[in-house]
């Protein structure tokens, strides 16, 4: 089986497994999800939706973060792990969308990633779900692992696992990758104990039974 076909039956299988897979981190404009998904950096999903909900009450715009104290905004994301980067990051975010964007989340990829923190995987996630434009696939570390044990990929840089991908799969399932990839990632192709036995692609995967750890059951 080549890539192309590989790839287009693992999206059907995974469509059928994951047909609810969607984004898991909660916000309510471009904004919240902008600094939601740079906070989600080396984190969980889970993690961020606990911090959010205060960071936004107390700073619900980006004129609000710009001016923000830096302490206050480190205290209130500290969970999330690195947190002075990630308040440098987003602070420094909301100043240029303040000074350069009137406020407003860019909607192409070009000015989106010209702030700060912001690379493709984010600004992918961000332009897809905030404004219904499919630039691309968001490679997080789920979507690296797979597409690698998948046999889609042997590219180091998630930039060009996207071009893979992008090249092998339709254009209409470049928005689900990322979330069908994320579930299976979690709940079966873990990064260290696979379970093989339970997978359902796992008589086209290149990688099954192979992996080291790898499992039988859930």
């Amino acid at each position: 089986m080549d890539r192309q076909s590989r790839a287009c039956e693992i999206m059907q299988r995974l469509g059928e497994l994951y047909p609810e897979a969607h984004i898991a981190l909660d916000f309510r404009d471009p904004f919240s999800l902008l600094v939601a998904v740079i906070l989600s950096a080396q984190t969980t999903d889970v993690g961020v939706n606990k911090v959010t909900p205060v960071l936004f009450e107390r700073f619900p715009t980006p004129e609000a973060l710009a001016s923000a104290d830096v302490l206050e905004v480190e205290e209130i994301v500290r969970s999330t792990g690195f947190y002075h980067n990630k308040t440098k990051l987003i602070m420094a975010t909301a100043r240029m969308l303040v000074a350069e964007f009137d406020s407003r989340v860019p909607d192409t990829m070009e000015n989106l990633m010209r702030l700060p923190g912001v690379a493709r995987k984010t600004a992918n996630i961000v332009i897809a779900n905030a404004y219904g434009k499919v630039e691309g696939i968001a490679v997080d570390t789920h979507v690296f692992r797979l597409a690698h044990r998948f046999g889609l990929s042997d590219e180091k840089d998630p930039d060009k696992v996207e071009r893979d991908l992008t090249g092998v799969l339709p254009r209409e399932d470049w928005y689900a990758v990322n979330y069908r990839f994320i579930d299976h990632g979690r709940a079966v192709c873990t990064a260290k104990r696979p379970a093989c036995g339970a997978c359902t692609l796992n008589d086209i995967c290149p990688a099954a039974f192979t992996t080291p750890g790898w499992r039988e059951t859930l």
